[in-house]
């Protein structure tokens, strides 16, 4: 048996079709996604008043609104990497840790790069790129080697960072690796409007990807173009995936937020170097403590000609490149 509808009808509705009965059905939604951290907290600084006037006075009782990674107790950062661990492990199908090793006391990271060594080969891009969970599509690259002409010197104006040849170094060029120079005065943290970003005591720049909202005003501060956006959800085959993570570091990004070189923070603090020192084969990087007296950059910055890049702008890096024959 059927029932007919006598309510008013509405222009462009079929005859017969129900528009304002009391019997109507509403209409079917598709479900929709959960909103990201981002967008909760975009719609939540908005709605704060009213629900201040609801009666909600403590906004941080909910994973939305912790803390900072670095303000957390010990039990609430274990809880975190415990929770990381076990997504990844389940995400990737292996093991996967995650770490949260501290600065090493009397220590503060620097890095020297002898130009004329480097060849051009780019392993150490790639080396960074396994070693650092990056992106493989789209491509993330921490490191940027820069193939330049001798003639010109060092023109960044001129710089070819694409380039294709058979066999490096190609005759007349040379190329200057360029990524983060961790910087003692570094633009990016001052211009990060929620505190994401920061510098460790050993010297490291970090990102707390869980508090980036994804503005990339730190990528307009820095002068080095040593920040990278991921605009789209990071893919990482599950067999090329690196289980030994550092929350402050390699493990596994999400759509939306700035990522950086962090000097392999997962091994250096573990006693290793980088992954990108390890791979030069012609020994062009170089890697240490600067308060140590003895150690190796120690001696590169008193011995060899050194600079740094864009002085002008008193970021002060720790990343040095030099002349070594």
């Amino acid at each position: 048996m059927t029932r007919s509808c006598n309510g008013p009808t509405t222009a462009g509705v079929p005859a017969g079709a129900c528009t304002g009965c009391a019997g109507s059905q509403p209409p079917v939604h598709a479900a929709q996604p959960l909103p990201s951290r981002r967008e909760f907290l975009c719609v939540a600084a908005g709605c704060a008043a009213a629900a201040t006037t609801a009666g909600c006075t403590d906004l941080t009782h909910t994973g939305w609104f912790r803390e900072r990674f670095r303000d957390l107790g010990a039990d609430e950062k274990a809880g975190i990497l415990a929770d990381l661990a076990k997504e990844h492990s389940e995400r990737f199908h292996k093991p996967v840790t995650v770490g949260a090793e501290p600065p090493l006391p009397g220590v503060e990271f620097g890095y020297a790069l002898d130009i004329s060594r480097c060849i051009g080969c780019r392993r150490c891009v790639y080396a960074c790129v396994e070693e650092n969970n990056q992106s493989r599509d789209p491509q993330v690259h921490w490191i940027r080697v820069l193939e330049m002409e001798k003639d010109k010197g060092i023109d960044f104006a001129h710089a070819n960072a694409y380039y294709d040849a058979e066999k490096v170094p190609r005759p007349g060029h040379f190329y200057l690796p360029v990524q983060c120079q961790q910087c003692q005065n570094p633009p990016c943290v001052k211009s990060c409007p929620v505190g994401a970003t920061w510098q460790e005591p050993d010297g490291i720049i970090v990102v707390d990807y869980d508090w980036c909202i994804g503005c990339r005003c730190c990528m307009s501060a820095c002068p080095y173009g040593a920040r990278h956006f991921n605009f789209a959800e990071p893919e990482i085959p599950a067999e090329q995936m690196n289980p030994k993570t550092h929350y402050l570091g390699n493990r596994p990004r999400m759509k939306g937020v700035v990522e950086k070189c962090t000097f392999c923070i997962q091994r250096v603090r573990n006693g290793r170097y980088p992954a990108c020192v390890e791979v030069c084969p012609v020994g062009a990087r170089k890697f240490g403590n600067l308060r140590d007296p003895n150690s190796e950059i120690r001696y590169i910055l008193e011995h060899k000609r050194v600079f740094v890049l864009k002085t002008e702008l008193n970021t002060r890096p720790r990343f040095f490149y030099f002349y070594g024959v």
